[in-house]
């Protein structure tokens, strides 16, 4: 059972649909797939936009979602209190508070609510803008849980707010896709022990799922490997690490 909307939550969707239908021309299929009761949703990342079409994909089908968001989005002024009021769960990677975000969403599927998981854990860096290898992070959720893993595609927020940029483009209204796909197979992992190698086949699967839902929205045929930045490097890096730099040198000239 779903938990109840708080006044302050049914604001924000109400917000949230108003931009949506602003700035995007929606085509969502595949809603037959989401089951009721608890499950996990997964999907692709390409831009800072993904959540408010996945949120709007899932609020519309009848499923407030909740998102697993790493901890910093929490650490914003603004957006991280609207967060902790929209009852979103910080992932605090690294830590000794790790593994609280896995207990969260743990009682979150078994009181029967949808929680929401990008499990690339970033945006892609695949050039052509297929799903990387995945985290683990949602494939240890899914076994230990045993709901629903529901592989949820997405294409056309890049075009809104493009990767690795500030750039908003609202206009002209740029089609976004979303389209939901059957539950990933995990049934002959369940009752195996959650070591590195089962982790690593779920999440196999599960990415798997979603590059093939992916791919019938673009109609185009993905690598035959994903790309895996500890193989194939993150062109990222230096500018990720430029920023953090930026971000740590304000913090100490506010003190």
């Amino acid at each position: 059972m779903a938990r109840k909307q708080t006044g302050f939550y049914r604001f924000i969707t109400v917000i949230l649909r108003t931009v949506m239908r602003v700035v995007t021309v929606p085509s969502w299929r595949g809603r037959e797939h989401l089951p009721p009761g608890g499950f996990i949703a997964v999907g692709n990342h390409v831009s800072n936009f993904d959540p408010l079409t996945f949120a709007h994909f899932l609020h519309g089908s009848g499923v407030p979602p909740r998102f697993l968001a790493k901890s910093s989005l929490f650490e914003v002024p603004v957006l991280g209190r609207m967060l902790r009021r929209l009852d979103q769960i910080p992932v605090y990677r690294g830590t000794a508070q790790a593994a609280d975000a896995l207990v969260a969403a743990e009682a979150a599927l078994a009181a029967g609510e949808g929680v929401a998981v990008f499990p690339e854990g970033t945006l892609t860096r695949d050039p052509a803008m297929w799903p990387m290898t995945g985290k683990t992070g949602a494939a240890r959720l899914a076994l230990l849980s045993r709901v629903p893993v529901i592989p949820i595609a997405q294409w056309g927020a890049h075009l809104v707010l493009p990767p690795y940029t500030a750039r908003f483009r609202p206009w002209p209204r740029k089609p976004v896709t979303v389209v939901a796909g059957p539950p990933v197979n995990l049934d002959d992992l369940y009752d195996r022990p959650l070591e590195r190698e089962v982790l690593q086949e779920a999440t196999r699967r599960i990415m798997a799922a979603v590059t093939d839902q992916l791919a019938e929205i673009r109609g185009e045929t993905p690598p035959g490997e994903p790309y895996d930045m500890r193989r194939d490097g993150d062109p990222c890096a230096a500018h990720d690490a430029a920023r953090a730099a930026r971000k740590a040198a304000a913090r100490r000239a506010a003190r």
